[in-house]
């Protein structure tokens, strides 16, 4: 089968002709339909993660089980034509934190598909009926991040339909649909980013205020946005250390904080409002398996849909990270196998 394999960071990805995977006892192979490209699998080839290389990176897809190896009782009731997403982490046994339904924390997680083992070899999550996988899937395909983790940042940070939320980053590939899950949540949203172009998707996406961050008075705005009470949570999808400190000193009166940006810098939160507002600082990570069941029966049932605005052939990943570099693409890209 052909696959684009990187084999060290920081180099061009190389097309390939690889072996294709057999199946053994209570596993599945499935052909790979689409696969989103976001910023998860990006950062791992910038070289802003730890993989086991040579690796096939790729985690978002639609699949197709084409062949079922023997059970052994564990098989999860696949067969061939069964469609499929994967699950991002790659969990051995449980423990306290896989039982409290806590997965991303869980200290039998023993890699990330992409990462430990080619993309897409994993357990696999059967698509639930309703879902066009055939005709939309690179749109399927994204749900399992694009939506699933918003949509576990929605219960991480207790948002209330009379909550006020910030989004910093909202332009991006899963910033976007924060915003489109706040709003599912019927909270008011407030969407911060730096481009333009992306504040105007947001707007159609539902945001009720938006904030341009290219000038330095981010927290005035939404300060004056709110009648200067400050937000109820602020995401940030971003983590330098200027936006956390922004997204913390926009909050109001027991305010929630939830970073889960790639940049990830240190940064000041000052005790005297933490204490005097009684704020919440917390991070988050993707989600729990049920999280992304319950994210594609959302989808099934049409109350949400990811934002897939670009879409290439596998030889053209190249140009997909380039953009995703420079940070061009609104919303997810993906790649659409032939």
């Amino acid at each position: 089968m052909k696959a684009q394999v990187l084999h060290r960071a920081g180099t061009p990805f190389s097309l390939e002709n690889i072996p294709d995977p057999k199946p053994g006892p209570g596993e599945a192979v499935a052909k790979v339909l689409a696969c989103g490209a976001g910023l998860t699998i990006h950062h791992l080839r910038a070289g802003r993660g730890t993989a086991e290389f040579p690796i096939v990176i790729g985690h978002e897809i639609t699949g197709e089980i084409v062949e079922v190896g023997k059970s052994d009782g564990f098989d999860g009731g696949l067969k061939v034509g069964d469609p499929v997403t994967a699950y991002f982490y790659l969990i051995d046994g449980e423990d306290k934190w896989t039982r409290a339904g806590r997965d991303p924390i869980s200290t039998v997680n023993r890699g990330y598909v992409g990462r430990q083992v080619n993309g897409g070899y994993a357990e696999y999550i059967k698509l639930p009926e309703g879902l066009d996988y055939k005709g939309k899937p690179a749109d399927v395909g994204v749900i399992a991040d694009a939506i699933a983790t918003p949509y576990k940042v929605l219960s991480r940070a207790r948002v209330t339909p009379m909550d006020t939320v910030a989004v910093f980053g909202a332009g991006g590939g899963v910033g976007i649909h924060q915003v489109m899950m706040a709003k599912w949540a019927n909270a008011r949203v407030i969407a911060v980013d730096v481009m333009a172009d992306k504040l105007k998707v947001c707007q159609d996406l539902g945001a009720d205020m938006i904030v341009d961050a290219s000038n330095d008075s981010v927290v005035e705005e939404i300060m004056e946005l709110t009648g200067g009470a400050g937000v109820d949570v602020a995401i940030d999808y971003v983590s330098t250390q200027g936006t956390q400190e922004q997204a913390v000193a926009s909050l109001g009166i027991g305010g929630r904080f939830v970073t889960l940006g790639g940049a990830g810098q240190p940064f000041m939160a000052p005790a005297p409002q933490m204490l005097a507002k009684e704020l919440e600082l917390m991070g988050s990570r993707y989600c729990s398996h049920q999280q992304v069941i319950e994210s594609l029966e959302l989808c099934a049932r049409g109350d949400v849909w990811p934002l897939v605005t670009e879409t290439y052939k596998l030889e053209e990943v190249e140009t997909v990270h380039a953009r995703l570099d420079q940070g061009l693409i609104t919303g997810r890209a993906a790649i659409v196998m032939d």
